[in-house]
């Protein structure tokens, strides 16, 4: 027994001595092997240094080494090819859209109100009419539109982030008309300096459409305004350079923009008609207003008369105005010096249907060679639902109709005119735009 028990120790002595060699030998003698799984970069392997300066660790000689590098690589150019793909669909995007053309608005007239704020529907910064300078921004189609007006808005004051120009100008008399050429030169001091390329004027003409001293400013006249857009029924209008151009409202009494309510649409109105205005001895309205007293009509319709014209409104006169057109059916549209009145287009803004006089005024106004139904071409041609008539005396049968009316088709009627008026501008709006375009940037 106890020989078996010294052999057993024996034999597990030798066993731990042939154990201690063999991992001796592997230790000095054999080349460290490590598996790719379990091999992991070592970024930076910094040796350790005995006093002595020997290495206790060698780092790996091929260098850092990553097992998912390949991997990596493959990720690397799938992403490369990703972005070129993306880069290449921006730039499509790119070269199709649409390029945007600046146009700047010089508002040296009120029809620069109607233009800016009923027309294109644009904001004006301050809000404060009487601000000596206001400015807005908006786009239209291709075109970005930027609009300055105000007293403090002069030449040479206004800063150019543009070649081309649209002037708002008022050339009605000659005081007018002197205030204007000025601009004009102004503009054509920046053409001659090549920092305007593109100019289009819209102009309050003459009401008699006596408006030659422009014509040498036309460019098919030697001078640079590219595209004229003209107030009243001039016959140069062709639809190539000249255009004509609605009067609009009276923006230089305050005006406003009128916003379509369900009330405004579908109320009972509780007169028939309205007249409110300036009653011209030998004129046709003095015989509206003797018509009206004649045949009893006057207890039916809101008058208010004067026998001289006044250029500016009070807050009160401005607001019965209003109320007279909310309050009324028509509005009746007596002739002035010209057909074509502000009082036509702030009666369809409350939905008062306008009752106009169709006849022309002494003058040159008339036809033109792409329309031939002066006066009020541009309403007429854009299918103005009004009541035209020619002569005063047919006022009693129309009013006599409208009693018979139902009150439904009088709201059915009001929302058409609405409508209407609303499409109207938004067509001018277009054709402004597409003038410009074709005009100044017909590469573009």
């Amino acid at each position: 027994m106890k020989f078996s028990c010294r052999r057993v120790c024996s034999l597990i002595v030798l066993a731990y001595f042939l154990f201690s060699i063999y991992a001796a030998y592997n230790v000095f003698f054999m080349t460290a092997t490590v598996s790719r799984v379990h091999r992991v970069t070592a970024r930076t392997l910094q040796p350790l240094r005995l006093d002595h300066g020997k290495d206790l660790v060698q780092s790996d000689k091929r260098g850092d080494w990553n097992p998912w590098e390949e991997d990596e690589k493959l990720d690397t150019i799938s992403l490369q090819q990703k972005h070129k793909v993306i880069v290449k669909v921006q730039e499509r995007i790119a070269q199709n859209r649409p390029k945007v053309h600046k146009v700047q608005i010089w508002g040296k007239a009120a029809i620069g109100l109607y233009l800016w704020e009923h027309i294109l529907e644009g904001q004006l910064e301050p809000a404060d009419a009487a601000a000596q300078w206001r400015e807005g921004e908006l786009r239209s189609g291709k075109l970005h539109f930027s609009f300055y007006t105000g007293p403090a808005v002069v030449p040479g004051h206004i800063a150019l982030d543009t070649d081309s120009v649209l002037l708002v100008l008022n050339g009605r008399e000659e005081q007018k008309i002197s205030y204007a050429t000025q601009w004009l030169q102004h503009v054509q001091t920046l053409v001659q300096a090549h920092q305007v390329l593109h100019v289009a004027v819209v102009l309050l003409g003459n009401e008699q459409c006596n408006n030659n001293w422009i014509e040498p400013y036309l460019r098919k006249h030697g001078g640079f305004v590219d595209l004229l857009f003209l107030v009243y029924d001039s016959p140069w209008v062709n639809e190539k350079d000249v255009y004509q151009w609605p009067l609009g409202v009276a923006t230089y009494r305050r005006f406003p923009v009128v916003t379509p309510r369900s009330e405004m649409l579908n109320s009972r109105r509780p007169y028939l008609c309205n007249f409110l205005g300036t009653v011209y001895k030998n004129s046709s309205r003095v015989t509206v207003m003797e018509v009206l007293r004649r045949e009893g009509l006057d207890k039916h319709c809101i008058t208010t008369v004067r026998d001289k014209w006044l250029p500016h409104e009070t807050g009160d006169s401005l607001r019965k105005y209003q109320e007279a057109l909310l309050q009324s059916d028509v509005t009746l549209c007596p002739v002035g010096v010209n057909t074509e009145c502000y009082r036509i287009y702030e009666a369809c803004s409350y939905g008062s249907v306008p009752v106009v006089e169709d006849i022309m005024t002494p003058g040159n106004c008339g036809n033109s060679n792409v329309a031939h139904s002066a006066p009020l071409q541009l309403l007429k041609a854009m299918g103005a639902p009004f009541i035209f008539v020619k002569d005063w005396k047919e006022l009693p049968a129309v009013l006599e109709k409208e009693m018979k009316m139902t009150l439904l088709e009088k709201h059915e009627r009001r929302k058409k005119l609405v409508a209407w008026y609303s499409r109207f501008k938004l067509d001018l709006k277009e054709q402004l735009t597409d003038a410009i375009e074709h005009a100044f940037f017909k590469s573009g």
